[in-house]
């Protein structure tokens, strides 16, 4: 018995010239795709969440200077506040670099950092490239656009600064470690005192904590260009944790960008009086 090989078939010249996945050599399928799924759904409801964050980030950073402040608590979207029209903290440190010639809201030289290192996570960059701009729309679905150049070209090459970006949010976590700790005192600036605020910012910082080392280019730091792990035991077991971590990246992104959000608007409810601080001891 003999197999007939069949030579490959050329091209249907009949099609009209097209860009992307309708060019000259691809697949002749008329539809879309074949997915019979929600497909679209991740994406909205990605997209949605995406930009509530957004605008309600730029509101608290350009109009919420008056209620970043409620003792002993510093929203952590002002947190280090670099301008000398901050909020004066209650035993904190003194971090006004910029003086009065500032007159921008101080978030902004700040924020920077943390929302540099967001835009570039693996991750939020799969998450808006799906939401926003199609890149692919998901699997199996089609991407509208003509041609890809990937992240060789401005500005998506910017996205290499994510390694960079890393050391930033270190440092800021730190800091916003720092604030944690002093939120457990009480107005007049007394240790051994916490409150429902206490809590908040707890929870935050081990999100924070938690979503900064599961980053990819912390698993490379601690664990990359190893060609021996039984020779770095310490390395190995540091990178075998960042990598549980890195499994959980997604829903730690998620959980740390929900809670810096709560414990902003937390700080928002107290300066504007909306209700005190229950205190626990």
């Amino acid at each position: 018995m003999t197999t007939e090989i069949r030579p490959p078939e050329s091209p249907d010249r009949s099609r009209p010239n097209g860009k992307g996945v309708h060019s000259p050599g691809r697949a002749a399928i008329p539809a879309r795709h074949l997915r019979t799924d929600r497909w679209w759904l991740p994406q909205l409801v990605t997209g949605l969440g995406l930009l509530a964050f957004v605008v309600y980030s730029t509101w608290r950073a350009f109009w919420g200077l008056h209620t970043a402040y409620a003792a002993p608590y510093l929203s952590p979207f002002y947190s280090p506040c670099l301008a000398a029209n901050c909020p004066k903290v209650a035993g904190g440190a003194d971090w006004a670099l910029f003086g009065s010639w500032w007159r921008l809201s101080p978030a902004l030289i700040v924020l920077i950092f943390p929302l540099g290192f967001r835009m570039t996570c693996y991750y939020y960059r799969k998450a808006y490239y799906r939401a926003f701009w199609s890149s692919p729309p998901a699997c199996a679905v089609a991407e509208p656009h003509a041609s890809y150049s990937g992240e060789t070209r401005f500005p998506l090459i910017l996205q290499n600064l994510h390694r960079y970006f890393f050391y930033f949010a270190v440092v800021v976590a730190g800091i916003l470690t720092y604030d944690t700790v002093l939120s457990f005192r009480n107005a007049a600036g007394q240790w051994g005192h916490a409150g429902l605020g206490t809590l908040v910012f707890l929870a935050n910082i081990v999100l924070i904590w938690a979503y900064t080392l599961s980053c990819h280019s912390c698993r490379h730091i601690v664990g990359g260009r190893l060609k021996h792990f039984s020779k770095h035991p310490v390395r190995y077991r540091m990178w075998s944790f960042v990598g549980k971590l890195n499994a959980r990246h997604m829903q730690l992104a998620w959980a740390s960008l929900i809670s810096v959000g709560v414990a902003d608007f937390y700080v928002y409810l107290l300066a504007s009086g909306a209700f005190h601080d229950p205190r626990f001891f």
